[in-house]
């Protein structure tokens, strides 16, 4: 690994490290800062949530990076943490967790993490800050139907090993942003990391939910479900994954 592409801030307690790292891309600071902390007074999940956890029991962070991204293809930016998480957690402890639309890693029914992405315009140019919370020794953790890597492996690994793994994973991917048949490449893994495909799912936007079924993703990453024989095209909200799966 280039081992000076990523440059890592730690913090034994900091309000956010979304806030923090965005703050920096507003000043012109160059890709590759990574901020990490123990502690988050003020964690963000999506659509305005909070995140808590008890200090040095999840890997909070957040990285910044510049790939030359239409706003269309956010998704693919998320998409790269993430499975770049993933892997980090099946190289050191050997866990098999899969992707739920839009940005949840999880095992099973259960959420492991989550990932929330913010773009930042600067006259420095376009920056997209990407947190990530990933529960590492947290138990019954949080929220219903959540899970850590304790509870899923027996296995204790430090906040900053699966960093490490997941920066190193990550710089290939982030090439891949680069061009268009490595974003492709991207886009290929995250549909086959998907458990959302193939489910019935609801689907829970301000103002309108509706049920339908998980076919597929669109070239930029958003999700295609049939309603009552139609496709709609799901670019944000949540997606919650029903118990009962459609019959063939």
């Amino acid at each position: 690994m280039n081992h000076q592409i990523w440059r890592i801030e730690e913090f034994d307690e900091i309000d956010s490290t979304n806030t923090w790292l965005v703050e920096r891309a507003r000043e012109g600071a160059s890709e590759g800062l990574v901020a990490r902390a123990d502690f988050q007074r003020a964690g963000r999940g999506r659509l305005g949530r909070t995140w808590e956890s008890s200090a040095g029991s999840a890997l909070l962070c957040s990285i910044l990076l510049r790939p030359p991204l239409v706003p269309d293809e956010l998704g693919l930016v998320v998409a790269a943490v993430a499975l770049s998480a993933r892997d980090a957690l099946r190289r050191l402890v050997g866990l098999e967790c899969t992707l739920k639309w839009p940005n949840d890693l999880v095992v099973g029914p259960r959420k492991l993490g989550g990932v929330l992405a913010e773009v930042v315009m600067a006259p420095s140019g376009v920056a997209v800050v990407v947190g990530l919370g990933l529960n590492l020794t947290a138990h019954g953790a949080q929220a219903l139907h959540a899970t850590s890597v304790l509870e899923e492996t027996g296995e204790v690994v430090s906040p900053r090993d699966v960093l490490d793994e997941l920066l190193e994973t990550l710089e290939e991917r982030r090439g891949w942003l680069d061009t268009t048949p490595g974003r492709a490449h991207v886009s290929t893994q995250w549909r086959e990391s998907l458990s959302t495909l193939g489910r019935r799912v609801r689907v829970e936007l301000v103002g309108d939910n509706f049920v339908g079924v998980a076919e597929d993703l669109d070239e930029h990453g958003a999700l295609v479900v049939t309603v009552d024989g139609q496709p709609r095209r799901v670019t944000y909200g949540d997606v919650v994954h029903l118990r009962v799966e459609p019959t063939s």
